[in-house]
């Protein structure tokens, strides 16, 4: 399963990408966290439902300097690229 995720906030310059990639290895996701022009963020995950449900509360919430306003959630096109990348 896949899903893709769009988090709004204080979530560039505040260690939201990084933070959201090794929550996503630690729990054997694979996908990406990229940044949006807009200052938003897009993460997409990759594996089994309850991990990325898992990842979607934590995104909720996001790093201690982080202040999250909503996340979006959508099915996405599963895509299963190796391991978890920022960009």
């Amino acid at each position: 399963m896949c899903r893709r995720f769009i988090v709004t906030g204080r979530v560039q310059g505040v260690f939201f990408r990084d933070s959201t990639r090794k929550v996503a290895e630690s729990l054997h996701l694979s996908g990406h966290a990229i940044n949006l022009p807009d200052g938003g963020v897009e993460v997409r995950a990759c594996g089994p439902e309850p991990e990325i449900k898992r990842l979607y509360e934590w995104l909720q919430e996001g790093p201690p300097l982080a202040r999250v306003d909503r996340v979006e959630r959508v099915d996405a096109t599963c895509v299963k690229p190796d391991g978890f990348a920022t960009g």
